[in-house]
């Protein structure tokens, strides 16, 4: 066991740093069932994708503060600034502090229709969840998981004047792993991700929609107006399991680097995305856009050979797709000029170029832009220069959400903005909100898209939405069917 204290001053409310490294053998998914019954939980990651993404989970809940901004509001980004400048770190972390760990400070969301308060942009499509456009929530305490070294950090911050003491904040840490450590939970029920039963699914378009949209879409490109567009369908469908239980679902079956689950009480949301849209570590920023998807199947012992011949078929159609690689070139170049806005001259680079990866149910394609920060660079300087991210809007990106509000019939929200967590020490880590799941009442919302270009066929591109919706609708059906359970 290995504790620590980072001391410093500073001109806000000043927090100072506590941790302490624990090696415990608990179970990732009992640690988010502990998590989920207490107020206001956010989790990030919790399975064994986060090794190959950013390497840590993060478990936190009962917030301190909450900043929210609502659709409507005014100067979102001057109030954001004022919210984030409230708490303090005294100094960085030590060096015996993991870095690139999350040391404690905002954990939340900010929704796609943000990009409205950046960019002079229509406002005609139907707000009909009523979600808060931003919620973040501030948290003094948290669970860390080190992926890699397999340990745990339990960290705390302490405030001035406050009657808790931080020893008692590490002990609440502590006592919520060993709960977990006595918790035994079912393995979530498989799903016939083939035969998925869309008749019960309702959706904000039909097919002849879909269609229709798609021609007007390429006229558009046609015309000279983008290049691309990513235009996506939402689905819902009833809802009557618990929210935790299809986030067990979705990081059981469909473990993605990117996975968040946040409840804010009247709404609660699932993401499985495999999609990082910022990370910042130090003043090194990385962006990661995904372009390009194709259908990987997961092979029993009586279709191991078939699944095997047609995952192949489907890696290389990926690799060597004209379409693909042109999508994918697009949105560098976009992300290229994005991040030129914010770092220092000559350090902007195309870290990694064009990659193929595997995920549980799809291909993608992907590359990874990055760049130093200029010292001077605010976060909100960050997401007025990057958000949306360019991948889910298309190129150039303001004519092309220009084209998203006129095409689809309901604002996006959630899906295709951002989640992930803003740390006191300036680092951040955001997923693109793509796979994810709002649960609102008895309701579960999908959304799910694709890029569009000159060549886009609409059969191709009505059934790689469908593809990307077969893991989140098959969990969904999944969760509220209890028989044939069987434990973790």
């Amino acid at each position: 066991m290995t504790t620590g204290t980072v001391v410093q001053a500073d001109s806000s409310t000043l927090c100072r740093l506590h941790y302490k490294k624990v090696c415990a053998n608990v179970n990732l998914p009992a640690l988010s069932e502990t998590f989920a019954g207490l107020r206001s939980v956010s989790i990030l990651g919790g399975n064994s994708a986060k090794a190959n993404a950013d390497g840590f989970s993060y478990w936190a809940a009962e917030p301190l503060d909450v900043f929210e901004f609502s659709p409507g509001g005014k100067n979102p980004f001057v109030k954001l600034e004022q919210a984030l400048h409230k708490y303090r770190l005294e100094q960085n972390p030590a060096n015996s502090f993991p870095k690139g760990i999350f040391c404690g400070g905002w954990i939340g969301y900010f929704s796609y229709e943000l990009g409205r308060y950046i960019e002079k942009l229509p406002e005609t499509t139907a707000d009909d969840l009523k979600m808060p456009m931003i919620r973040l929530c501030f948290y003094d305490r948290l669970i860390a998981y080190d992926h890699q070294k397999d340990v745990f950090w339990l960290i705390a911050l302490q405030l001035p004047n406050e009657s808790e003491k931080v020893e008692r904040k590490l002990s609440s840490m502590e006592q919520l792993l060993a709960q977990a450590k006595r918790t035994n939970l079912l393995r979530p029920m498989s799903a016939d991700l083939e035969n998925i039963d869309f008749s019960q699914i309702r959706c904000n378009m039909d097919k002849p929609y879909y269609v229709q949209m798609l021609r007007k879409i390429k006229r558009y490109i046609y015309d000279g107006d983008v290049y691309q567009i990513n235009f996506s369908q939402r689905f819902e469908c009833d809802y009557n399991a618990r929210p935790i239980d299809l986030y067990h679902w979705q990081n059981y079956y469909n473990a993605s680097g990117y996975a968040a689950y946040i409840d804010n009480g009247s709404h609660h949301i699932v993401s499985a995305s495999p999609e990082m849209f910022i990370t910042l570590v130090g003043d090194f920023l990385r962006t990661k856009p995904i372009k390009g998807t194709r259908r990987r199947l997961c092979g029993n012992e009586q279709n191991h050979a078939f699944a095997k011949r047609a995952n192949v078929k489907n890696f290389n159609a990926l690799l060597h797709s004209e379409k693909e690689k042109a999508e994918l070139n697009m949105i560098i170049d976009l992300e290229r000029n994005d991040v030129a806005r914010i770092c220092k001259p000559g350090t902007r680079n195309v870290i990694q170029p064009r990659t193929i990866e595997a995920y549980p149910s799809v291909f993608h394609a992907v590359a990874t832009v990055g760049g130093r920060i200029r010292s001077n660079v605010t976060f909100c300087d960050i997401i007025k220069a990057m958000f949306p991210g360019g991948s889910i809007t298309g190129a150039p990106k303001i004519r092309a959400m220009e084209i998203i509000d006129e095409t689809e019939p309901t604002t996006r929200g959630v899906y295709t903005g951002s989640i992930g967590y803003i740390g006191l020490d300036g680092n951040v880590c955001l997923n693109i909100a793509i796979r994810t799941i709002i649960i609102k009442g008895q309701k579960a919302f999908a959304q799910t898209g694709g890029g569009i270009v000159a060549d886009s066929d609409p059969e191709a591109e009505w059934e790689e939405t469908i593809i990307k919706a077969r893991a989140l609708l098959a969990g969904i059906s999944s969760v509220q069917r209890i028989a044939g359970s069987v434990q973790l």
